[in-house]
């Protein structure tokens, strides 16, 4: 059966009456984009349970910020009841709605714009720390925004922070004020799932008048590698393949075990005609060493090379002709940051880079995937180029990307 590649959509807009027929028609339910990501020992900080944590003084946000313990996972135990674990996590999902300044069609002044409703998403509460609880979502549900509501268990609607996002990797963590909050989850160790295990899907699907909605299905696969495009560029992303339906709105939702333990976040789903139960998750083990960086740096620090680039097939035979017969793919540079490590490396427009350290590089992608997964920010690589029809060999030391 012939697969679509997974859709970037925006996540859903409000419940309409219509929304059977969109499910019909397996509309695409969220985007999502994922690195190798960074190798962080977060097995050995034990994550406590959260539940009814008292919350101390109050303190300034960035303060707190840096007092948040590392996250990390829990051995599985045996659970009573279904019901009664899918309850208790239910309470620490959240709708998540992305409001975003639009110019006012009426007033013909640049400076007339409002607040509008552009989607919305799911998230988890995954940690609470005095006066702020934290919220790990995807990064595509938060994208754009101006300003973030947050709904919660009870209720009650509360604005978001920011704390720091990643295209790439399609993750973001936001904190709110910790007051309502009750309840967190936990996360598991995804390494240990294997296909047909049980597990549950908990998201808002078409929006929040269907918040919390609870799917069931097994895992179908582990491993997975997706070609996704996102904001940060393309990439191959390593994700949970399960059958449990997921749908518009449940974007950044979790996807537990029959412990209750999250064992990834809920991402996107490949839709076509003839297709079912295809949908993806992020990886627990890849989210905890993203969510823990966010919130230290705010941002995931990576090798910068500091080049523009573009895939050779995917340019004009002029950019490439005096190339050799036998070389058909490659990268191209199209631009350089003179301050980079591409730049003081002597890197020039229209070189093509074939290898870094005898490692083929065929794409763009293929060069991203080998700077953010096998090597690390003060490492010296060897880059094979071709200028103007002759190899070179050019050596860049590696700086990280705090200046971007």
């Amino acid at each position: 059966m012939r697969t679509a590649p997974p859709v970037k959509s925006k996540p859903k807009k409000g419940f309409v009456k219509g929304f059977v027929s969109t499910v019909a028609a397996g509309v695409v339910g969220s985007a999502l984009t994922l690195a190798v990501l960074p190798h962080t020992d977060y097995f050995q900080n034990y994550y406590p349970a959260a539940a009814n944590q008292d919350t101390s003084s109050s303190q300034a946000a960035k303060s707190t910020t840096s007092t948040v313990r590392p996250v990390s996972t829990k051995s599985t135990s045996d659970s009573a009841s279904i019901a009664d674990t899918v309850e208790q996590v239910s309470k620490a999902i959240v709708g998540i709605v992305n409001y975003q300044q639009q110019n006012d069609p009426f007033f013909r002044s640049s400076n007339s714009s409002q607040s509008v409703e552009s989607g919305s998403g799911s998230g988890v509460l995954f940690q609470k720390k005095g006066d702020f609880a934290y919220i790990v979502t995807n990064n595509h549900v938060v994208e754009g925004a101006s300003k973030l509501e947050v709904s919660l268990y009870n209720g009650e609607k509360t604005t978001a922070e920011v704390v720091g996002t990643d295209a790439l990797t399609d993750l973001a963590v936001l904190k709110i004020d910790a007051k309502n909050v009750t309840t967190t989850v936990q996360f598991g160790d995804s390494s240990t799932l294997r296909p047909g295990d049980q597990v549950y899907a908990i998201g808002n699907p078409l929006g929040l008048e269907l918040s919390r909605t609870v799917t069931q299905g097994i895992v179908s696969a582990t491993n997975r590698s997706i070609p996704v495009s996102t904001s940060a560029g393309d990439w191959e992303t390593n994700v949970i393949q399960t059958d449990a339906a997921i749908n518009p709105g449940n974007s950044g939702g979790a996807l537990i075990n029959s412990q209750g333990l999250v064992v990834g976040i809920n991402s996107m789903k490949i839709s076509e005609n003839g297709v079912e139960g295809l949908g993806f998750a992020i990886p627990s083990n890849d989210v905890i060493p993203i969510v823990n960086q966010l919130i230290q740096n705010g941002k995931i620090v990576r090798p910068y090379l500091g080049v523009g680039l573009a895939d050779l097939d995917q340019v004009s035979q002029m950019y490439w002709q005096s190339l050799p017969e036998n070389i058909t793919k490659g990268v191209l540079v199209m631009n350089i940051d003179p301050n980079s490590a591409a730049g003081k490396a002597g890197f020039q427009p229209k070189d093509v880079i074939v290898s870094m350290n005898g490692t083929a590089i065929a794409n763009s992608s293929d060069l991203r995937k080998y700077l953010y997964s096998k090597v690390k920010v003060g490492d010296e690589i060897k880059f094979e180029i071709y200028r103007d029809g002759k190899q070179k060999t050019l050596t860049a030391k590696l700086t990280n990307n705090n200046s971007e």
